[in-house]
């Protein structure tokens, strides 16, 4: 019986047959999620990569997430439509959760709320494919593996995610510049072909945020996802307006940007900077050496501690100074480079001071001076010839204890 059944299975589950397809320049073009393990400032992490590859050139572009989410999906089609330069008529989608909102039936898909607001904006249609049939976006599901495998196989450290991806975008310039077997071209090649024949790209691409609102606590930071990112500390009990990217949150209040920062995937971090509690510093000034603010700022932490360790109050001024005259953290650290060769007496804010806000001298040239000098001599000359017309008409007729 085991065996009258079995036959009868694999006479049902004969193999399947695949219709082969012709694709059109600047009509297809299909997505698909990759997972990449990359070491990220000395820690192993779990990436996302976003790739997208066109059926007709087989012109593959990728970037790096760290996640699969909505704001990442559409920051991912965003960069691609603005990078290419123009929009395919066609995305090909598998049945992902930031494309699919439900299953209606056993064959349709709702899509959801973000792919609406792509379609609406760069005026594109999609197709999802069926379940289980990875082989109907066969072109992205083979770039996923191909991409991750040229790009990271034999490099998986980075400092950090953009250099990461520097590395990624020059990995997939030479790709995109090898020969394919069939039509003897690069898919670079192939590309500019469709180029011409794509949609036109919006006049303005789509803005890509989630706008939360959030009220201050009493450490200046509001809180997102588990996360915590500072304040200027003279908002401690308001409500504040967050934009949140994909990388980074923008807080505004009473329309005005009060900062910005990196956005943290980890949970239950503290995203501080330190300028944001100068004042408070100034009343509390016992608090600065145990703060987070300064411990999570390497360089300004160990700049306290070598230098201003027992003198608070001018690593607070010093700081204040800074900002006030928009000293970036590279030019301080550049000045202090320079200190012990220009004042081998110790490290003093008057010191930082006159270095950081030292400017280059700007020496006349030649041109400019020939320019002076050409210009007082015409007002001399013009000069000279007024007093000889009123000399002539009689008017004004100078003594001769006038002219010298």
């Amino acid at each position: 019986m085991c065996n009258y059944i079995s036959q009868k299975e694999n006479h049902q589950n004969r193999e399947e047959a695949y219709i082969r397809q012709v694709y059109r320049p600047g009509e297809t073009c299909e997505f698909d999620w990759g997972e990449i393990k990359l070491e990220i400032s000395g820690k192993r992490r779990s990436l996302q990569l976003a790739v997208f590859t066109p059926a007709f050139s087989n012109y593959r572009y990728a970037f790096i997430y760290e996640r699969q989410d909505t704001l990442a999906f559409l920051e991912s089609h965003v960069r691609f439509f603005q990078t290419i330069g123009g929009v395919y008529r066609e995305m090909v989608y598998d049945n992902m959760r930031v494309a699919v909102a439900r299953f209606v039936g056993r064959h349709e898909k709702e899509p959801t709320e973000a792919l609406l607001r792509l379609r609406g904006h760069y005026q594109f249609s999609h197709r999802f494919c069926n379940l289980y049939r990875g082989n109907e976006k066969g072109h992205v599901e083979r770039s996923v593996e191909y991409v991750r495998r040229k790009a990271f196989s034999n490099r998986d450290s980075f400092a950090d995610i953009p250099e990461a991806q520097q590395w990624l975008e020059t990995t997939l310039k030479r790709l995109n510049g090898i020969r394919q077997q069939g039509t003897g071209k690069s898919a670079e090649e192939l590309f500019s072909e469709e180029k011409a024949l794509l949609l036109k790209h919006p006049a303005v691409g789509m803005i890509c945020s989630e706008q939360v609102q959030s009220r201050v606590d009493k450490y200046a930071t509001i809180s997102y996802r588990t996360n915590r990112y500072s304040v200027p500390d003279h908002l401690v009990g308001e409500f504040v307006e967050v934009s949140v990217y994909s990388r980074e949150l923008q807080i505004y209040f009473e329309n005005q940007r009060v900062a910005t920062h990196v956005r943290s995937y980890e949970k239950h971090s503290w995203n501080i900077d330190i300028e944001h509690y100068l004042a408070t510093f100034k009343k509390k000034l016992g608090a600065l050496a145990g703060s987070q603010a300064l411990a999570d700022n390497h360089y300004l932490g160990a700049l306290y501690r070598n230098f201003f360790r027992d003198e608070p109050r001018e690593f607070i001024e010093l700081l204040s100074y800074c900002r006030e005259q928009k000293v970036s953290e590279e030019k301080l650290e550049e000045s202090l480079r320079r200190l012990p060769g220009t004042s081998p007496d110790g490290v003093s804010v008057e010191k930082l001071r006159a270095l950081v806000g030292n400017t280059p001298t700007v020496t006349p040239s030649r041109e400019s001076e020939d320019k002076i000098s050409m210009k007082a001599k015409e007002q001399l000359a013009d000069i000279t010839r007024l007093m000889h017309q009123t000399n002539y008409n009689g008017h004004h007729q100078p003594t001769n204890h006038h002219i010298q």
